[in-house]
């Protein structure tokens, strides 16, 4: 369920290059549309793998505008084990924001609604989509960036242990670190995040996720690795840990 660790990380930091290369004295444009595309050797969102250990395609577009107010689509292949019934097969989240700096310090605000195609028939009960909104604070230490962000997902079927029963609501707090080693193109991670509980995104009780990733960027094409842990415990039908640590990687390209 969203970005996995190393894949949305690592275009992020590439897709800063370009912007760097451009005429410092054109103006900028009212509107600016990225994208990119990745192959991960594991989706795991907040440590959690949705794709019971397997890799994952995913992409995604954003269209940003000069106030500071951006729209955009990103999507995952996943395992069906991640919604009510396991009948899902991608994921697909639309998101809307707005994102201005005032100072050193950038403030986004804005939610992420998420989708599994085909995952209700009529007369189901169950419900598998829902919205999280967010807000985060960025700070750029010299080359080093700090960010704290709360997501906090409100009341909704979706969220229900058994995603049928009474609603439940989750948060979840992370800070990050990032930054690129200067005058080469690796860039580094670092990952703090915390899910309370209990509810459907918290396996049922709280959990800790943390991460450190590095990356290589090549043109258009990243290159990342990371090691993603947990202290929690989620056994997919297949009799696999979800939540267990282990190395991933990626191959990314971004537009």
């Amino acid at each position: 369920m969203r970005f996995s660790t190393i894949g949305f990380g690592a275009l992020m930091l590439a897709s800063t290059a370009p912007a760097m290369a451009q005429d410092e004295t054109a103006p900028a444009p009212a509107i600016t549309i990225n994208g990119s595309a990745t192959v991960v050797s594991d989706y795991k969102f907040r440590g959690i793998s949705q794709t019971d250990g397997n890799f994952a395609v995913q992409g995604g577009i954003t269209i940003s505008h000069a106030s500071g107010f951006y729209i955009g689509t990103w999507g995952s292949s996943i395992d069906d084990y991640v919604t009510a019934h396991g009948s899902a097969h991608q994921e697909l989240d639309l998101i809307a924001g707005f994102k201005k700096t005032f100072g050193g310090a950038t403030f986004d605000v804005g939610a992420v609604y998420y989708v599994y195609p085909g995952t209700r028939a009529a007369g189901d009960p169950s419900s598998s989509d829902f919205i999280e909104p967010y807000a985060s604070i960025s700070y750029a230490l010299g080359p080093v960036t700090a960010k704290g962000t709360v997501n906090y997902a409100p009341k909704q079927k979706a969220l229900a242990l058994d995603q049928i029963g009474p609603k439940n609501d989750n948060v979840y707090i992370a800070g990050d670190l990032s930054g690129a080693i200067p005058n080469t193109p690796i860039g580094l991670t670092a990952h703090l995040g915390h899910t309370f509980g209990p509810s459907w995104l918290a396996i049922g009780k709280e959990y800790t996720d943390w991460s450190l990733g590095a990356t290589y960027t090549y043109k258009a094409l990243t290159f990342g690795v990371s090691y993603v842990d947990t202290d929690g415990d989620f056994i997919t039908p297949t009799g696999k840990n979800a939540s267990k640590g282990g190395v991933l990687g990626s191959i990314g390209v971004s537009f």
